[in-house]
């Protein structure tokens, strides 16, 4: 990868809706050199996917929470449970294994109150947690999908 990669991934990160024309054209290539450059990315699993980000409020999910999980239990069995019920629980939007005093970090989003409680209670009720903290987000103060490629010339 090299700084029109870089290029181009900023740009797909801000928009990934860009046609290829306009894209290539920002980045100082014509469109099938760019084309087959977008493409190298997804097939190295650079790129991922391409999704649509929903404003979350628009679909009266306006809450967030920051739900940490404790156990007691570290076998694959467990693990494999805890997996199957995060995948289960739409509303649970990501889960992060954690190193420290909290094993695991899981960010919600609900309606309201009411809907976290019954999201507890389907959690609870699917696996055995040793402890389960929730914080409920006051104010959104960044919020972004796109990851730094500033590192990208580094990896060279």
């Amino acid at each position: 990868m090299d700084r029109i990669d870089q290029k181009i991934l900023d740009l797909l990160q801000g928009d990934a809706t860009l046609p290829i024309a306009e894209v290539a054209e920002q980045v100082g290539l014509s469109t099938a050199p760019c084309w087959r450059r977008i493409k190298k990315l997804e097939d190295d699993g650079v790129i991922q996917r391409r999704v649509a980000l929903v404003d979350r409020r628009k679909v009266n999910v306006p809450m967030t929470l920051f739900v940490s999980v404790r156990t007691t239990r570290h076998a694959l069995e467990w693990v494999d449970d805890f997996r199957r019920m995060i995948a289960d629980i739409p509303e649970i939007v990501e889960v992060w294994r954690l190193t420290g005093d909290v094993d695991y970090l899981l960010r919600i989003v609900v309606p309201d109150i009411d809907a976290y409680d019954a999201v507890y209670k389907r959690m609870i009720d699917r696996v055995e947690l040793a402890d389960v903290s929730s914080a409920i987000a006051m104010e959104e103060l960044k919020y972004t999908t796109a990851v730094p490629t500033g590192y990208i010339a580094r990896t060279r």
